[in-house]
């Protein structure tokens, strides 16, 4: 062996260390059952909370990282608070990080939506879910609301030209009630034109292909096969599979492709059943879209629920962590930080309007106005927590329609 000498130093690496998590594996997971069982409001919401929480406070999760993730949820298909959890569980622990806590922000909501699947067909529906639902829907306006100010008043801050795509994007949600990629895509190359237009030098060589496994969860609906026939659940699994594929937008966004397909298509819902989905995504927390674990409880049982959500996620956990290390990598770059800056504006201008389209069918009355304005002043002004207000306006709901009707 040959010992180094006083001209032959010891070489020393200088690669920069990774940097480590200000926070454990654990403690994300935490926060993300906790957020995914009591976040009420849609993705909207979700996305608000998960900026006040990690970013603000806890300071786990940079700005920019959060920019990222939130460009990346909603460019790719697919439900845009879960995209958002799992990109956030990449950055601090890559793969097993992002998959751990996709799972965990869904779970919870997804036990709740089973559970209220069983009680519907064992009870033959739940008349008391639309009154609830009355109130509740109020409620959820005053709570997006609430989350579309502090992400705008945060993210946009005083600069003209993200000013100008926000309004842009937040006018087009409204009117159309639709988001749509292009606009998304259009936002982020008029920034990154304006901001740090490319200059023609040698192109870079691409980097190699990322190592990843994929999600554990498939053993999760694998065992509903011996009690389910394996045709209804494939074409469960190949129906939900394309619609958390080839759905993009947030929130409702997917409501239309489901009721295509559930409804016209095969005939596996009746209409009231489906507005009935509908109303249980409404009124549970989590992300809206883990409505398809009612859905598909009401056609096959468990087996049929597992497949469903299944179907539904396991698209979005593969383009978020498929794209992710080339986000990490190369969104510190001049174009690349002004591509995701206009397209971060261009999502919460769609987030402002698409608050203004659920206001217009949640808020039909002079009562769900004055619950909503409450549920406002309540978070805004008293501080109090959301899922109090929820329960609260829920009650409220319950009440008027016992004594209305």
């Amino acid at each position: 062996m040959t010992t180094p000498t006083a001209d032959q130093p010891t070489p020393v690496s200088t690669a920069a260390p990774e940097p480590v998590p200000g926070y454990t594996l654990r403690d994300l997971l935490r926060y993300m059952l906790w957020l995914g069982a009591t976040g009420f409001g849609g993705p909207v919401a979700l996305v608000g909370f998960m900026h006040r929480d990690l970013v603000e406070r806890r300071k786990w999760i940079s700005e920019t990282d959060y920019k990222e993730g939130l460009a990346l949820a909603q460019l790719a298909p697919g439900p845009l608070a879960a995209q958002l959890a799992i990109y956030l569980g990449y950055v601090g622990y890559a793969v097993p990080g992002a998959t751990l806590s996709g799972i965990a922000f869904v779970i919870p909501s997804f036990l709740m939506v089973v559970a209220l699947g069983w009680a519907y067909v064992r009870f033959g529906g739940l008349p008391w879910m639309q009154a609830v639902f009355y109130g509740v829907g109020a409620a959820v306006i005053g709570i997006i609301a609430n989350s579309a100010y502090k992400l705008t008043k945060k993210t946009i801050g005083t600069d003209w030209l993200l000013w100008a795509v926000f309004l842009a994007s937040g006018a087009a949600t409204a009117i159309t009630e639709r988001e749509t990629v292009w606009l998304f895509l259009g936002a982020g190359v008029l920034v990154w034109l304006v901001r740090a237009p490319p200059r023609l030098k040698h192109t870079p060589k691409r980097p190699a292909a990322t190592p990843f496994s994929f999600s554990p969860m498939a053993l999760a609906a694998a065992g509903g096969a011996a009690v389910t026939g394996w045709p209804l659940l494939g074409q469960i699994g190949l129906f939900f599979l394309k619609a958390g594929a080839f759905v993009f937008g947030s929130g409702l966004a997917i409501v239309p492709f489901l009721y295509g397909g559930v409804v016209k298509e095969h005939g596996w819902l009746t209409d009231r059943q489906f507005l009935d989905a509908v109303a249980v995504a409404m009124i549970t927390p989590g992300p809206v879209v883990i409505t398809v674990g009612f859905i598909g409880y009401l056609i096959a049982g468990l087996p049929g629920a597992c497949v469903a959500a299944l179907g539904t996620f396991l698209p979005c956990w593969a383009f978020t962590v498929l794209p992710a290390p080339y986000f990490r990598k190369y969104g510190r770059r001049p174009g690349i930080a002004a591509f995701v800056n206009g397209v971060t504006a261009a999502a919460i201008g769609a987030i402002c309007g698409a608050v203004i389209v659920l206001g217009r069918r949640s808020i039909v009355d002079v009562p769900t106005a004055l619950i909503a304005v409450a549920s406002l002043a309540a978070i805004w002004r008293f501080k109090v927590r959301e899922p109090f207000v929820v329960l609260a306006c829920g009650g409220i709901g319950l009440l008027l329609k016992a004594v209305f009707t």
